[in-house]
C-alpha cells in the first residue's frame, strides 16, 4: 500500500497556530508539542525543549522521523514551515555520522510554498543499488530521504545542501518511481519535483581508461569535488533577465560534429582574437579600468555621501512573489513602489496581478540571519501598472498597515512606509561613477558601487570580460552565441536600444533587478533591469555587461498612461511628490504638450 506523503502548507511566517510534535526514541513514549510561531529549521524548534537538552545529543548524528511509520526522514535543517501541522517527529542518534558536518544549510526564513519538497529512496536505482549513496547507511533503516530545496535552486544544489549524500554520488540522475524512463538531471530545477519519489541512478562503472579520463577532467556534479577546466563542454545554465532558459538550451544541438565544426574554425577565431587585441592593447585596457575603479574608490570613500546613499537606501525593498520568486524595489512616491515587470510574468491579467498570486515586500532587510529587524507591507488590490517591451517595469501599490519582524517576533503595527526617491530624480547619466542598492540573490540589502560604461566602450567591454577565453575557441563562440540571441546587439553602436540604456559591470545579479541606480551626485537615475549572462555547469552565472533603463523614461510613460486613463487622482499625488524636481518638471511638460 502507498504510504501517505507528509506535509502541508501553512502562512507567510509559519502561520498562527502552526505545530508539531515531538518524541525521543527509547522508553520515554510521550510527546511533546512544538508551537511554530517563527521561521526556523526544525532543529531549532525542537532545541527548545528541555527533553532535548537532557540528552545531550549531537546535531550531526541525529535521525529525524517524519511521522508514526518507517517511511521518512528529514534533515536536521529541513524547515519546519515544510511540516504538517500536528505532525510527530522522533528523534534518534546514531553513533556515526548522519549529516555532513562541512555543509552549512541556508537558514529557513520562508513558507512552505517557496519550497519544493521530494523523496529519495533509500534503494538505489540502476548501478547504485549497491553503491554507497548515503553518509550513513543507517538511514537505509526508512524508505525515504526527505529532500527540500528552495524553488528555482537546481537538484545538484539541494542534494549537496542536504548533507546526508555521500561524496561519491556524482553524474547522477533521478527515475521517478512511478515513471522509471522519466529522468531527471542535476542541473534541472526542484520546481517541478514537488511530491514526487525518486531513485538514484548512477552511471555504468567505467573501464581503466574511462575513468582516468574522467579524472582528468573532473566530473563529480558536488563543487567540493569539481575539477572543472575551461574547456568543459558549453554551458547548460543560462539565464536571461530573471528567468531560465534551460530550456531552450537542452534542444540545441550540443553533438561532436558542431564541435568539429568549431576546430576547424580554430584559426579564424585566433587571429580575431589577435585582431582586437594588437600589442599591448589588452594591457592598456586593463590600466584604464583601474583608472575608473579610481574614480570610484575616490567619489564613493567621502562620508557624506555614503551616508546620503545609506539614508536613500532604506526606500529600498525586497520584492517577494510567493511562488519563489524575488526581486527588488523602491518607494517611488506615497505608497507605490517601483520595480521590474519580469519579476510577475505570467502572473497578470490586463495590467492587474491575478487573484491567487501574493505578493510582500520587506523593507530595512539588512541584518543576517538571526539578528531580523524588518518590516514587511502587502500588497494593496487598487493599482499596478505594467510594461515589458522597450520598457520593463512595474508600479505597485503597498498597503499602508505593516508588520515588524524583529528576532523572528511579529506584530501588527501602523508602520510608516519609507519616503519615496521621486525628488531625487536625475537624468541618465552617460558616464561617471554609479552606485547599486538592491537585494541580490534575495539576500540583504547590498550596494555595489561601479563605473558607466560609455556606448562607444560597450564593446571593449565585452572583449575585455571574453579575454580569459581567449585560447578556448570553442566556448568563446559558445558565449558569443549565447549573449547575442539575448539581444546584446541592441545595445551596442546603431542597436535599437544605443541611447535607452546605461551600461555597467555589477555583481547584483539575480534578486537585484528593480534596485535604484544613483549617480555621483546620489540622484536616482536608472532602474537596474538585467544583464547578458552566460554559466558553466556547476558554477555560478557570469555576466559580461549589465544595463538598466533611464528612470525619466519610465516615468514618462508612466504619467502618459495615468493621463490617457483619466486617473487623475493618482496624477495629481504623483505631480505634488515631484514637486520642487527639474527633470520631473519637464517630463510632465513633455506630456502635457504631446
Amino acid at each position: 500500500m502507498e504510504s501517505k506523503r507528509p506535509g502541508g502548507a501553512v502562512g507567510p511566517q509559519g502561520g498562527r497556530g502552526h505545530h508539531f510534535k515531538v518524541k525521543f526514541s527509547g522508553k520515554d513514549s510521550r510527546e511533546y508539542t512544538v508551537d511554530c510561531d517563527q521561521p526556523c529549521t526544525v532543529l531549532e524548534e525542537i532545541q527548545t525543549k528541555q527533553k532535548y537538552k537532557q540528552l545531550n545529543y549531537s546535531e550531526k548524528n541525529l535521525v529525524i522521523q517524519l511521522g508514526k511509520g518507517d517511511d521518512y526522514i528529514v534533515a536536521t535543517h529541513f524547515p519546519s514551515s515544510c511540516v504538517k501541522s500536528g505532525e510527530v517527529l522522533t528523534i534518534s542518534s546514531e553513533p556515526e555520522l548522519v549529516e555532513d558536518a562541512k555543509i552549512q544549510p541556508a537558514t529557513a526564513i520562508h513558507s512552505r510554498d517557496r519550497y519544493s519538497v521530494f523523496y529519495i529512496d533509500t534503494v538505489g536505482g540502476t548501478n547504485a543499488k549497491t553503491k554507497k549513496i548515503f553518509t550513513n547507511n543507517a538511514v537505509k533503516k526508512f524508505k525515504y530521504l526527505c529532500v527540500y530545496g528552495e524553488k528555482g535552486t537546481t537538484v545538484e544544489e539541494a542534494l549537496q545542501r542536504d548533507g546526508r549524500f555521500s561524496d561519491d554520488v556524482c553524474n547522477f540522475t533521478l527515475s521517478n518511481n512511478e515513471n522509471p524512463d522519466c529522468l531527471t538531471e542535476p542541473v534541472d530545477n526542484v520546481d517541478s519535483l514537488n511530491g514526487n519519489k525518486f531513485k538514484i541512478c548512477l552511471p555504468r562503472k567505467k573501464r581503466a581508461n574511462d575513468k582516468k579520463q574522467q579524472e582528468n577532467t573532473g566530473a563529480s556534479h558536488f563543487p567540493q569535488n569539481r575539477r572543472v577546466t575551461r574547456s568543459t563542454s558549453v554551458l547548460n545554465v543560462v539565464h536571461q533577465r530573471g528567468k531560465s532558459v534551460r530550456a531552450e538550451m537542452k534542444k540545441r544541438d550540443s553533438s561532436v560534429d558542431n564541435e568539429e565544426i568549431l576546430r576547424k574554425q580554430l584559426p579564424v577565431l585566433n587571429k580575431l582574437m589577435q585582431s582586437r587585441f594588437p600589442g599591448d592593447s589588452y594591457q592598456k585596457a586593463v590600466e584604464l579600468r583601474k583608472e575608473d575603479f579610481g574614480k570610484i574608490q575616490q567619489s564613493f570613500s567621502e562620508v557624506h555621501r555614503v551616508k546620503k546613499l545609506l539614508k536613500l537606501g532604506e526606500s529600498v525593498c525586497k520584492v517577494i512573489v510567493k511562488d519563489g520568486r524575488v526581486g527588488t524595489g523602491f518607494v517611488l512616491f506615497d505608497n507605490f513602489i517601483l520595480t521590474n515587470a519580469h519579476l510577475f510574468g505570467g502572473c497578470v491579467e490586463a495590467e492587474t496581478l491575478k487573484k491567487d498570486v501574493e505578493v510582500y515586500v520587506l523593507f530595512n532587510y539588512d541584518d543576517p540571519e538571526p539578528d531580523t529587524n524588518y518590516c514587511y507591507f502587502q500588497l494593496a488590490n487598487s493599482y499596478i501598472y505594467i510594461k515589458e517591451d522597450d520598457l520593463d517595469y512595474a508600479v505597485l501599490e503597498l498597503n499602508t498597515e505593516g508588520h515588524m519582524v524583529s528576532n523572528h517576533k511579529t506584530q501588527t503595527e501602523k508602520i510608516k512606509i519609507p519616503p519615496g526617491l521621486l525628488k531625487h530624480v536625475g537624468p541618465m547619466s552617460q558616464n561617471g561613477e554609479a552606485c547599486l542598492i538592491g537585494h541580490p540573490g534575495g539576500d540583504v540589502k547590498k550596494m555595489d558601487p561601479t563605473c558607466i560604461i560609455e556606448k562607444e566602450k560597450r564593446g571593449q567591454a565585452v572583449d575585455d570580460h571574453l579575454h580569459p577565453y581567449k585560447d578556448s575557441p570553442f566556448i568563446l563562440h559558445s558565449i558569443s552565441h549565447l549573449i547575442r540571441e539575448q539581444g546584446i546587439e541592441n545595445i551596442m553602436i546603431g542597436g535599437k536600444l544605443e541611447e535607452k540604456r546605461s551600461t555597467y559591470n555589477t555583481f547584483m545579479y539575480h534578486g537585484s533587478s528593480g534596485s535604484p541606480v544613483f549617480d555621483a551626485q546620489c540622484k536616482v537615475f536608472g532602474l537596474h533591469t538585467g544583464g547578458y549572462v552566460y554559466g558553466f555547469p556547476n558554477t555560478h552565472i557570469e555576466s559580461v555587461i549589465e544595463y538598466a533603463q533611464p528612470l525619466c523614461t519610465i516615468l514618462k510613460h508612466f504619467v502618459n498612461m495615468l493621463k490617457t486613463k483619466r486617473h487623475e487622482e493618482l496624477l495629481k499625488r504623483f505631480k505634488e511628490a515631484a514637486m520642487g524636481n527639474s527633470e520631473i518638471q519637464k517630463v510632465l511638460k513633455t506630456v502635457s504638450e504631446a
